[in-house]
């Protein structure tokens, strides 16, 4: 199982790194992809929102969606913009979720979700505030929501949830709880 994670300037650290972390533990393969291309990426890391660097493994035009079950897409207010504005994230979630296949996204990044077309009519949340760009939908305000293929969270104090669920969406409810449990994270 193969998920991306693409990171842009000004990503929200806390619901990247949440994410990476987690979906590791339960033996799923994690791509963080740089919106730099393949010659830019080399040893340039992303920053994000509190001047936190991460390193990416590959460039965002390197991914084809036939080779992956996934996308999660960190907010942060200035990384869900990059993300949105960027043509490649745009098709490989329009493709992902042509496919059916896991689409991701927490905090002010499913601003990304609604540029890619993808939560017409989808029951959606979002970090406070952005609301009013999700303009397809109306977002509700519960802490993570799955719809389908599509699982939103609201903001970095959810990133364990929202990991979470992804993990009991792509393996099942028993990894969801072994990694719950091992990682003391209330239920």
């Amino acid at each position: 199982m193969k998920i991306v994670v693409p990171l842009a300037t000004g990503f929200e650290e806390i619901e990247a790194v949440t994410v990476i972390d987690i979906l590791r533990r339960a033996g799923i393969e994690v791509v963080i992809a740089s919106l730099a291309s393949l010659d830019s990426v080399g040893d340039a890391p992303v920053v994000g929102a509190h001047s936190i660097a991460i390193h990416p493994t590959t460039a965002i035009d390197q991914l084809q969606s036939d080779k992956l079950d996934g996308i999660v897409l960190p907010g942060g207010k200035q990384g869900a913009y990059n993300l949105r504005d960027n043509p490649q994230v745009i098709k490989l979630i329009q493709e992902l979720n042509k496919d059916q296949k896991l689409v991701g996204a927490i905090c002010a990044a499913p601003i990304v979700l609604e540029k890619a077309g993808v939560i017409k009519d989808k029951q959606v949340t979002c970090y406070p505030g952005f609301e009013s760009e999700l303009v397809s939908t109306n977002p509700t305000q519960t802490a993570c929501v799955i719809d389908g293929n599509i699982v939103t969270a609201q903001g970095p104090g959810i990133s364990f949830t929202f990991a979470l669920s992804i993990i009991e969406i792509l393996i099942g409810t028993e990894k969801r709880q072994e990694i719950q449990k091992a990682m003391l994270i209330p239920t």
